[in-house]
Parts: structure tokens; C-alpha cells; sequence
């Protein structure tokens, strides 16, 4: 890909990075489209299992860019073309595993893209915010849905209504990041994150379940709802290659040899 999002696959995880280190990853609409097309591309790879997506440099991105002749808050000429969730498909809507590995500072657009990733590593000591309220425009990527979800609505309120920063340590401490580190240990234990899961889950299983637990959130689901979609997907999965192999495995002591492949099996899940 271009040089401003870089894609490097081994070992059944993709790593993305945002690659514009001497902006410090400043977000710009190209940013954007080369980072949907490598969500599209890896989520169609059955020889990718799990993803994590990082930052160049010190940055993870500290949003949107400004250094150009033109700002981004400006109104678009063509009017119509302008989307405030400009990244597509968002990650909860992959069928891979989304980890962010929040390296450094991730401000705007930068904190609110990791806020679609399924688990979030941040730098303890970076600065983290939701800060558009404090630009004049208001927060983006479905922010207002990722952050009431991810933790309450209270924080949502918080954190979107102030635009006040935050340290990776709070962003644990308010449900926002799974784990705080220090900087220079992010991108290695989110990486070895994807490592387990690319070895040890099955392609479909991991897909499934994450895709119930997004729709539930998504949609709204009763307890009894959930209940009658997991029972529909265990028959899906049950006696399955890929339920004997986990069973053999684990009782011979060894990796599994999952085969399921999502590009060949996948089926959307069914109403509740």
C-alpha cells in the first residue's frame, strides 16, 4: 500500500500502521481510504486471523490533519460527499479480531478510530481525547455509540462533551483501553494478542462470536435473544472439522490445525 498506511501479514496477523511519523500520523482522507481498503483486504484473507492496527513513530495519530492550505473542518464543496465515519468498514465489522495499539497520543479521530477495534492497548503515560467539541465541530466515527458502549454513559458524557485528554492509565481506569503499558511495550503485547489468536482459535468461531457480540450492542438484544443465537450458532459449529480438531488438541497437548476458511463458509447470523 502507500506509504502512509503500511500492511505487513506473518504469521496469520496483519499489522497496519498509520505511517506519516513526522506528522505524527496526522489522519487525511487518503489515511482513511488506504485503511478501509487494508480492513477489506484482510478481512477477505483467510491467511489472516487477527489484526492490530498502530502508529508510526511516537504517535498512534493525533488527528485530523491541519497542516495543509485547506482546513478539514472546512464545508465540503460537493456537500454531499462528506461522511463523519469516513473509515469503512468499521472494525467492529470485520470478522477478524481487532486489536489497536495505541502507541503514543491518539487525539480526535485518531482515539476515535481505536474505539471501533475490539480491544484497545494504550501508552500509560500518552495523551488521549475525544477533543472535537474543542474544535468547533462535534466527535466522529460513531463515537457517541463506541464510548457509551465501551464504557457508560456517564464517561461518554464526560469525555464528548469536554474534549478534555486523558492519560492511558485513565483511559483503563474510565472502560476505555483493556491495558495501559509503557509506550515502547504496546505494539509488542498487542501483537503477541493477535500471535495466541491466529494460533489457538478457530477462524470461525472468533468470527461468530464477535459478530454476536457487536449485533447484540448493535441492535439491542434481549438476554433471551442472545440465548437463542448462540444456541442457533453452537449447532452451527457443533461437530463441525474444527470442533473435533479444538477437542483433539487440547487433549493431545498440541496447537490446533483449524481448516475453517471464512472466505468459503461464512453465513451471516440469523434473526434472533
Amino acid at each position: 500500500m502507500s506509504a502512509d498506511v503500511t500492511v505487513d501479514i506473518d504469521g496469520g496477523v496483519a499489522v497496519l500502521t498509520l505511517n506519516r511519523p513526522a506528522h505524527l500520523n496526522a489522519y487525511t482522507a487518503e489515511m482513511g481510504r488506504l485503511l478501509s481498503r487494508a480492513y477489506r483486504d484482510c478481512d477477505g484473507d483467510d491467511g489472516v486471523r487477527a489484526i492490530v492496527v498502530t502508529g508510526a513513530g511516537a504517535a498512534f495519530c493525533v488527528g485530523a490533519d491541519f497542516s495543509g492550505n485547506v482546513s478539514p473542518f472546512d464545508a465540503p464543496a460537493d456537500g454531499g460527499g462528506f461522511s463523519a465515519s469516513p473509515i469503512d468498514p468499521a472494525a467492529f465489522e470485520l470478522r477478524k479480531p481487532v486489536i489497536a495499539a495505541l502507541n503514543g497520543h491518539a487525539i480526535g479521530i485518531g482515539l476515535t478510530i481505536a474505539l471501533q477495534a475490539d480491544i484497545r492497548v494504550v501508552a500509560d503515560d500518552a495523551k488521549y481525547g475525544v477533543v472535537q467539541v474543542r474544535r468547533g465541530v462535534i466527535p466522529d466515527c460513531m463515537s457517541h455509540w463506541t464510548l457509551a458502549h465501551l464504557a457508560t454513559l456517564g464517561v461518554a458524557a464526560e469525555l464528548l462533551l469536554t474534549g478534555r485528554t486523558f492519560t492511558g492509565a485513565e483511559a483503563v481506569a474510565l472502560g476505555v483501553a483493556n491495558r495501559a503499558l509503557p509506550a515502547e511495550r504496546v505494539l509488542d503485547h498487542a501483537v503477541e494478542t493477535a500471535r495466541d489468536i491466529a494460533a489457538h482459535v478457530a477462524p470461525m468461531s472468533a468470527a461468530l462470536c464477535k459478530r454476536l457480540l457487536w449485533d447484540s450492542a448493535i441492535n439491542g438484544y434481549t438476554p433471551r435473544q442472545v440465548a437463542a443465537l448462540e444456541t442457533r450458532l453452537h449447532q452451527r459449529v457443533m461437530g463441525t472439522a474444527d470442533a473435533r480438531e479444538g477437542v483433539s488438541a487440547f487433549l493431545d497437548r498440541r496447537p490446533p490445525r483449524f481448516r475453517s476458511r471464512l472466505s468459503a463458509d461464512w453465513t451471516e447470523l440469523p434473526a434472533p
